[in-house]
């Protein structure tokens, strides 16, 4: 295993969730993907999505949209050391950071993104990393027990790992939650759950 193929977002509402991603972002149905579910859940799910912008007038696109089409935001659109982004929760619960490293425009505005990143809250860092590099992920970038991130391959989804309360921070939400996270990964291997409960399946 080398990388996300996909993911599915459990929901209540299948048809609104499509409805939601396809006018809000533009999401690829294959990529992004939506499936019922009732699993109990509650606050923070652990895990959040981000679209990554190359200026900071697709990040206000992007976030005008998702909250035309429902969404709820959770943090406006501002500049910060790193860049510039903002943070929206879609209709279904899920949290979407929207972020650029650019602090000005340089071309057209658009709802273009250039990847989507999920970032994984977990207790210990090096821990979890160690588990998914055994399954064959490759380091991308790592800063110690804080933050890591997998190289993936162009077109899939890349996967980071943050730790738990960090990533609620920088969510802009309480880290408190329990419950099903709602979300399955996909990729080439055999079911499995990571240390923090996030699931794998086979892709298909």
């Amino acid at each position: 295993m080398n990388s996300i193929d996909s993911i599915t977002l459990e929901v209540a509402d299948t048809e609104a969730a499509a409805r939601f991603y396809s006018d809000a972002f533009g999401l690829d149905p294959k990529r992004v993907r939506v499936r019922a579910s009732e699993s109990p859940t509650t606050g923070f799910r652990g895990f959040t999505l981000s679209l990554v912008v190359s200026q900071p007038g697709n990040v206000d696109a992007l976030l005008a949209a998702a909250v035309e089409a429902g969404a709820t935001v959770v943090k406006p659109a501002a500049k910060s050391l790193w860049g510039y982004g903002g943070v929206v929760q879609a209709p279904d619960g899920t949290i979407w950071q929207l972020a650029t490293s650019k602090k000005k425009d340089t071309g057209p505005v658009t709802r273009e993104f250039d990847e989507i990143v999920l970032l994984l809250g977990v207790e210990d860092v090096k821990a979890s990393k160690q588990f998914y590099v055994e399954r064959g992920l490759a380091v991308g970038k790592s800063f110690g027990g804080k933050y890591v991130e997998f190289a993936t391959e162009p077109g899939t989804v890349k996967l980071s790992l943050y730790k738990r309360r960090g990533l609620a921070k920088v969510a802009g939400v309480d880290a408190g939650g329990s419950g099903s996270h709602r979300l399955v990964l996909a990729g080439e291997t055999e079911p499995f759950e990571d240390p923090d409960g996030f699931a794998w399946q086979p892709a298909q």
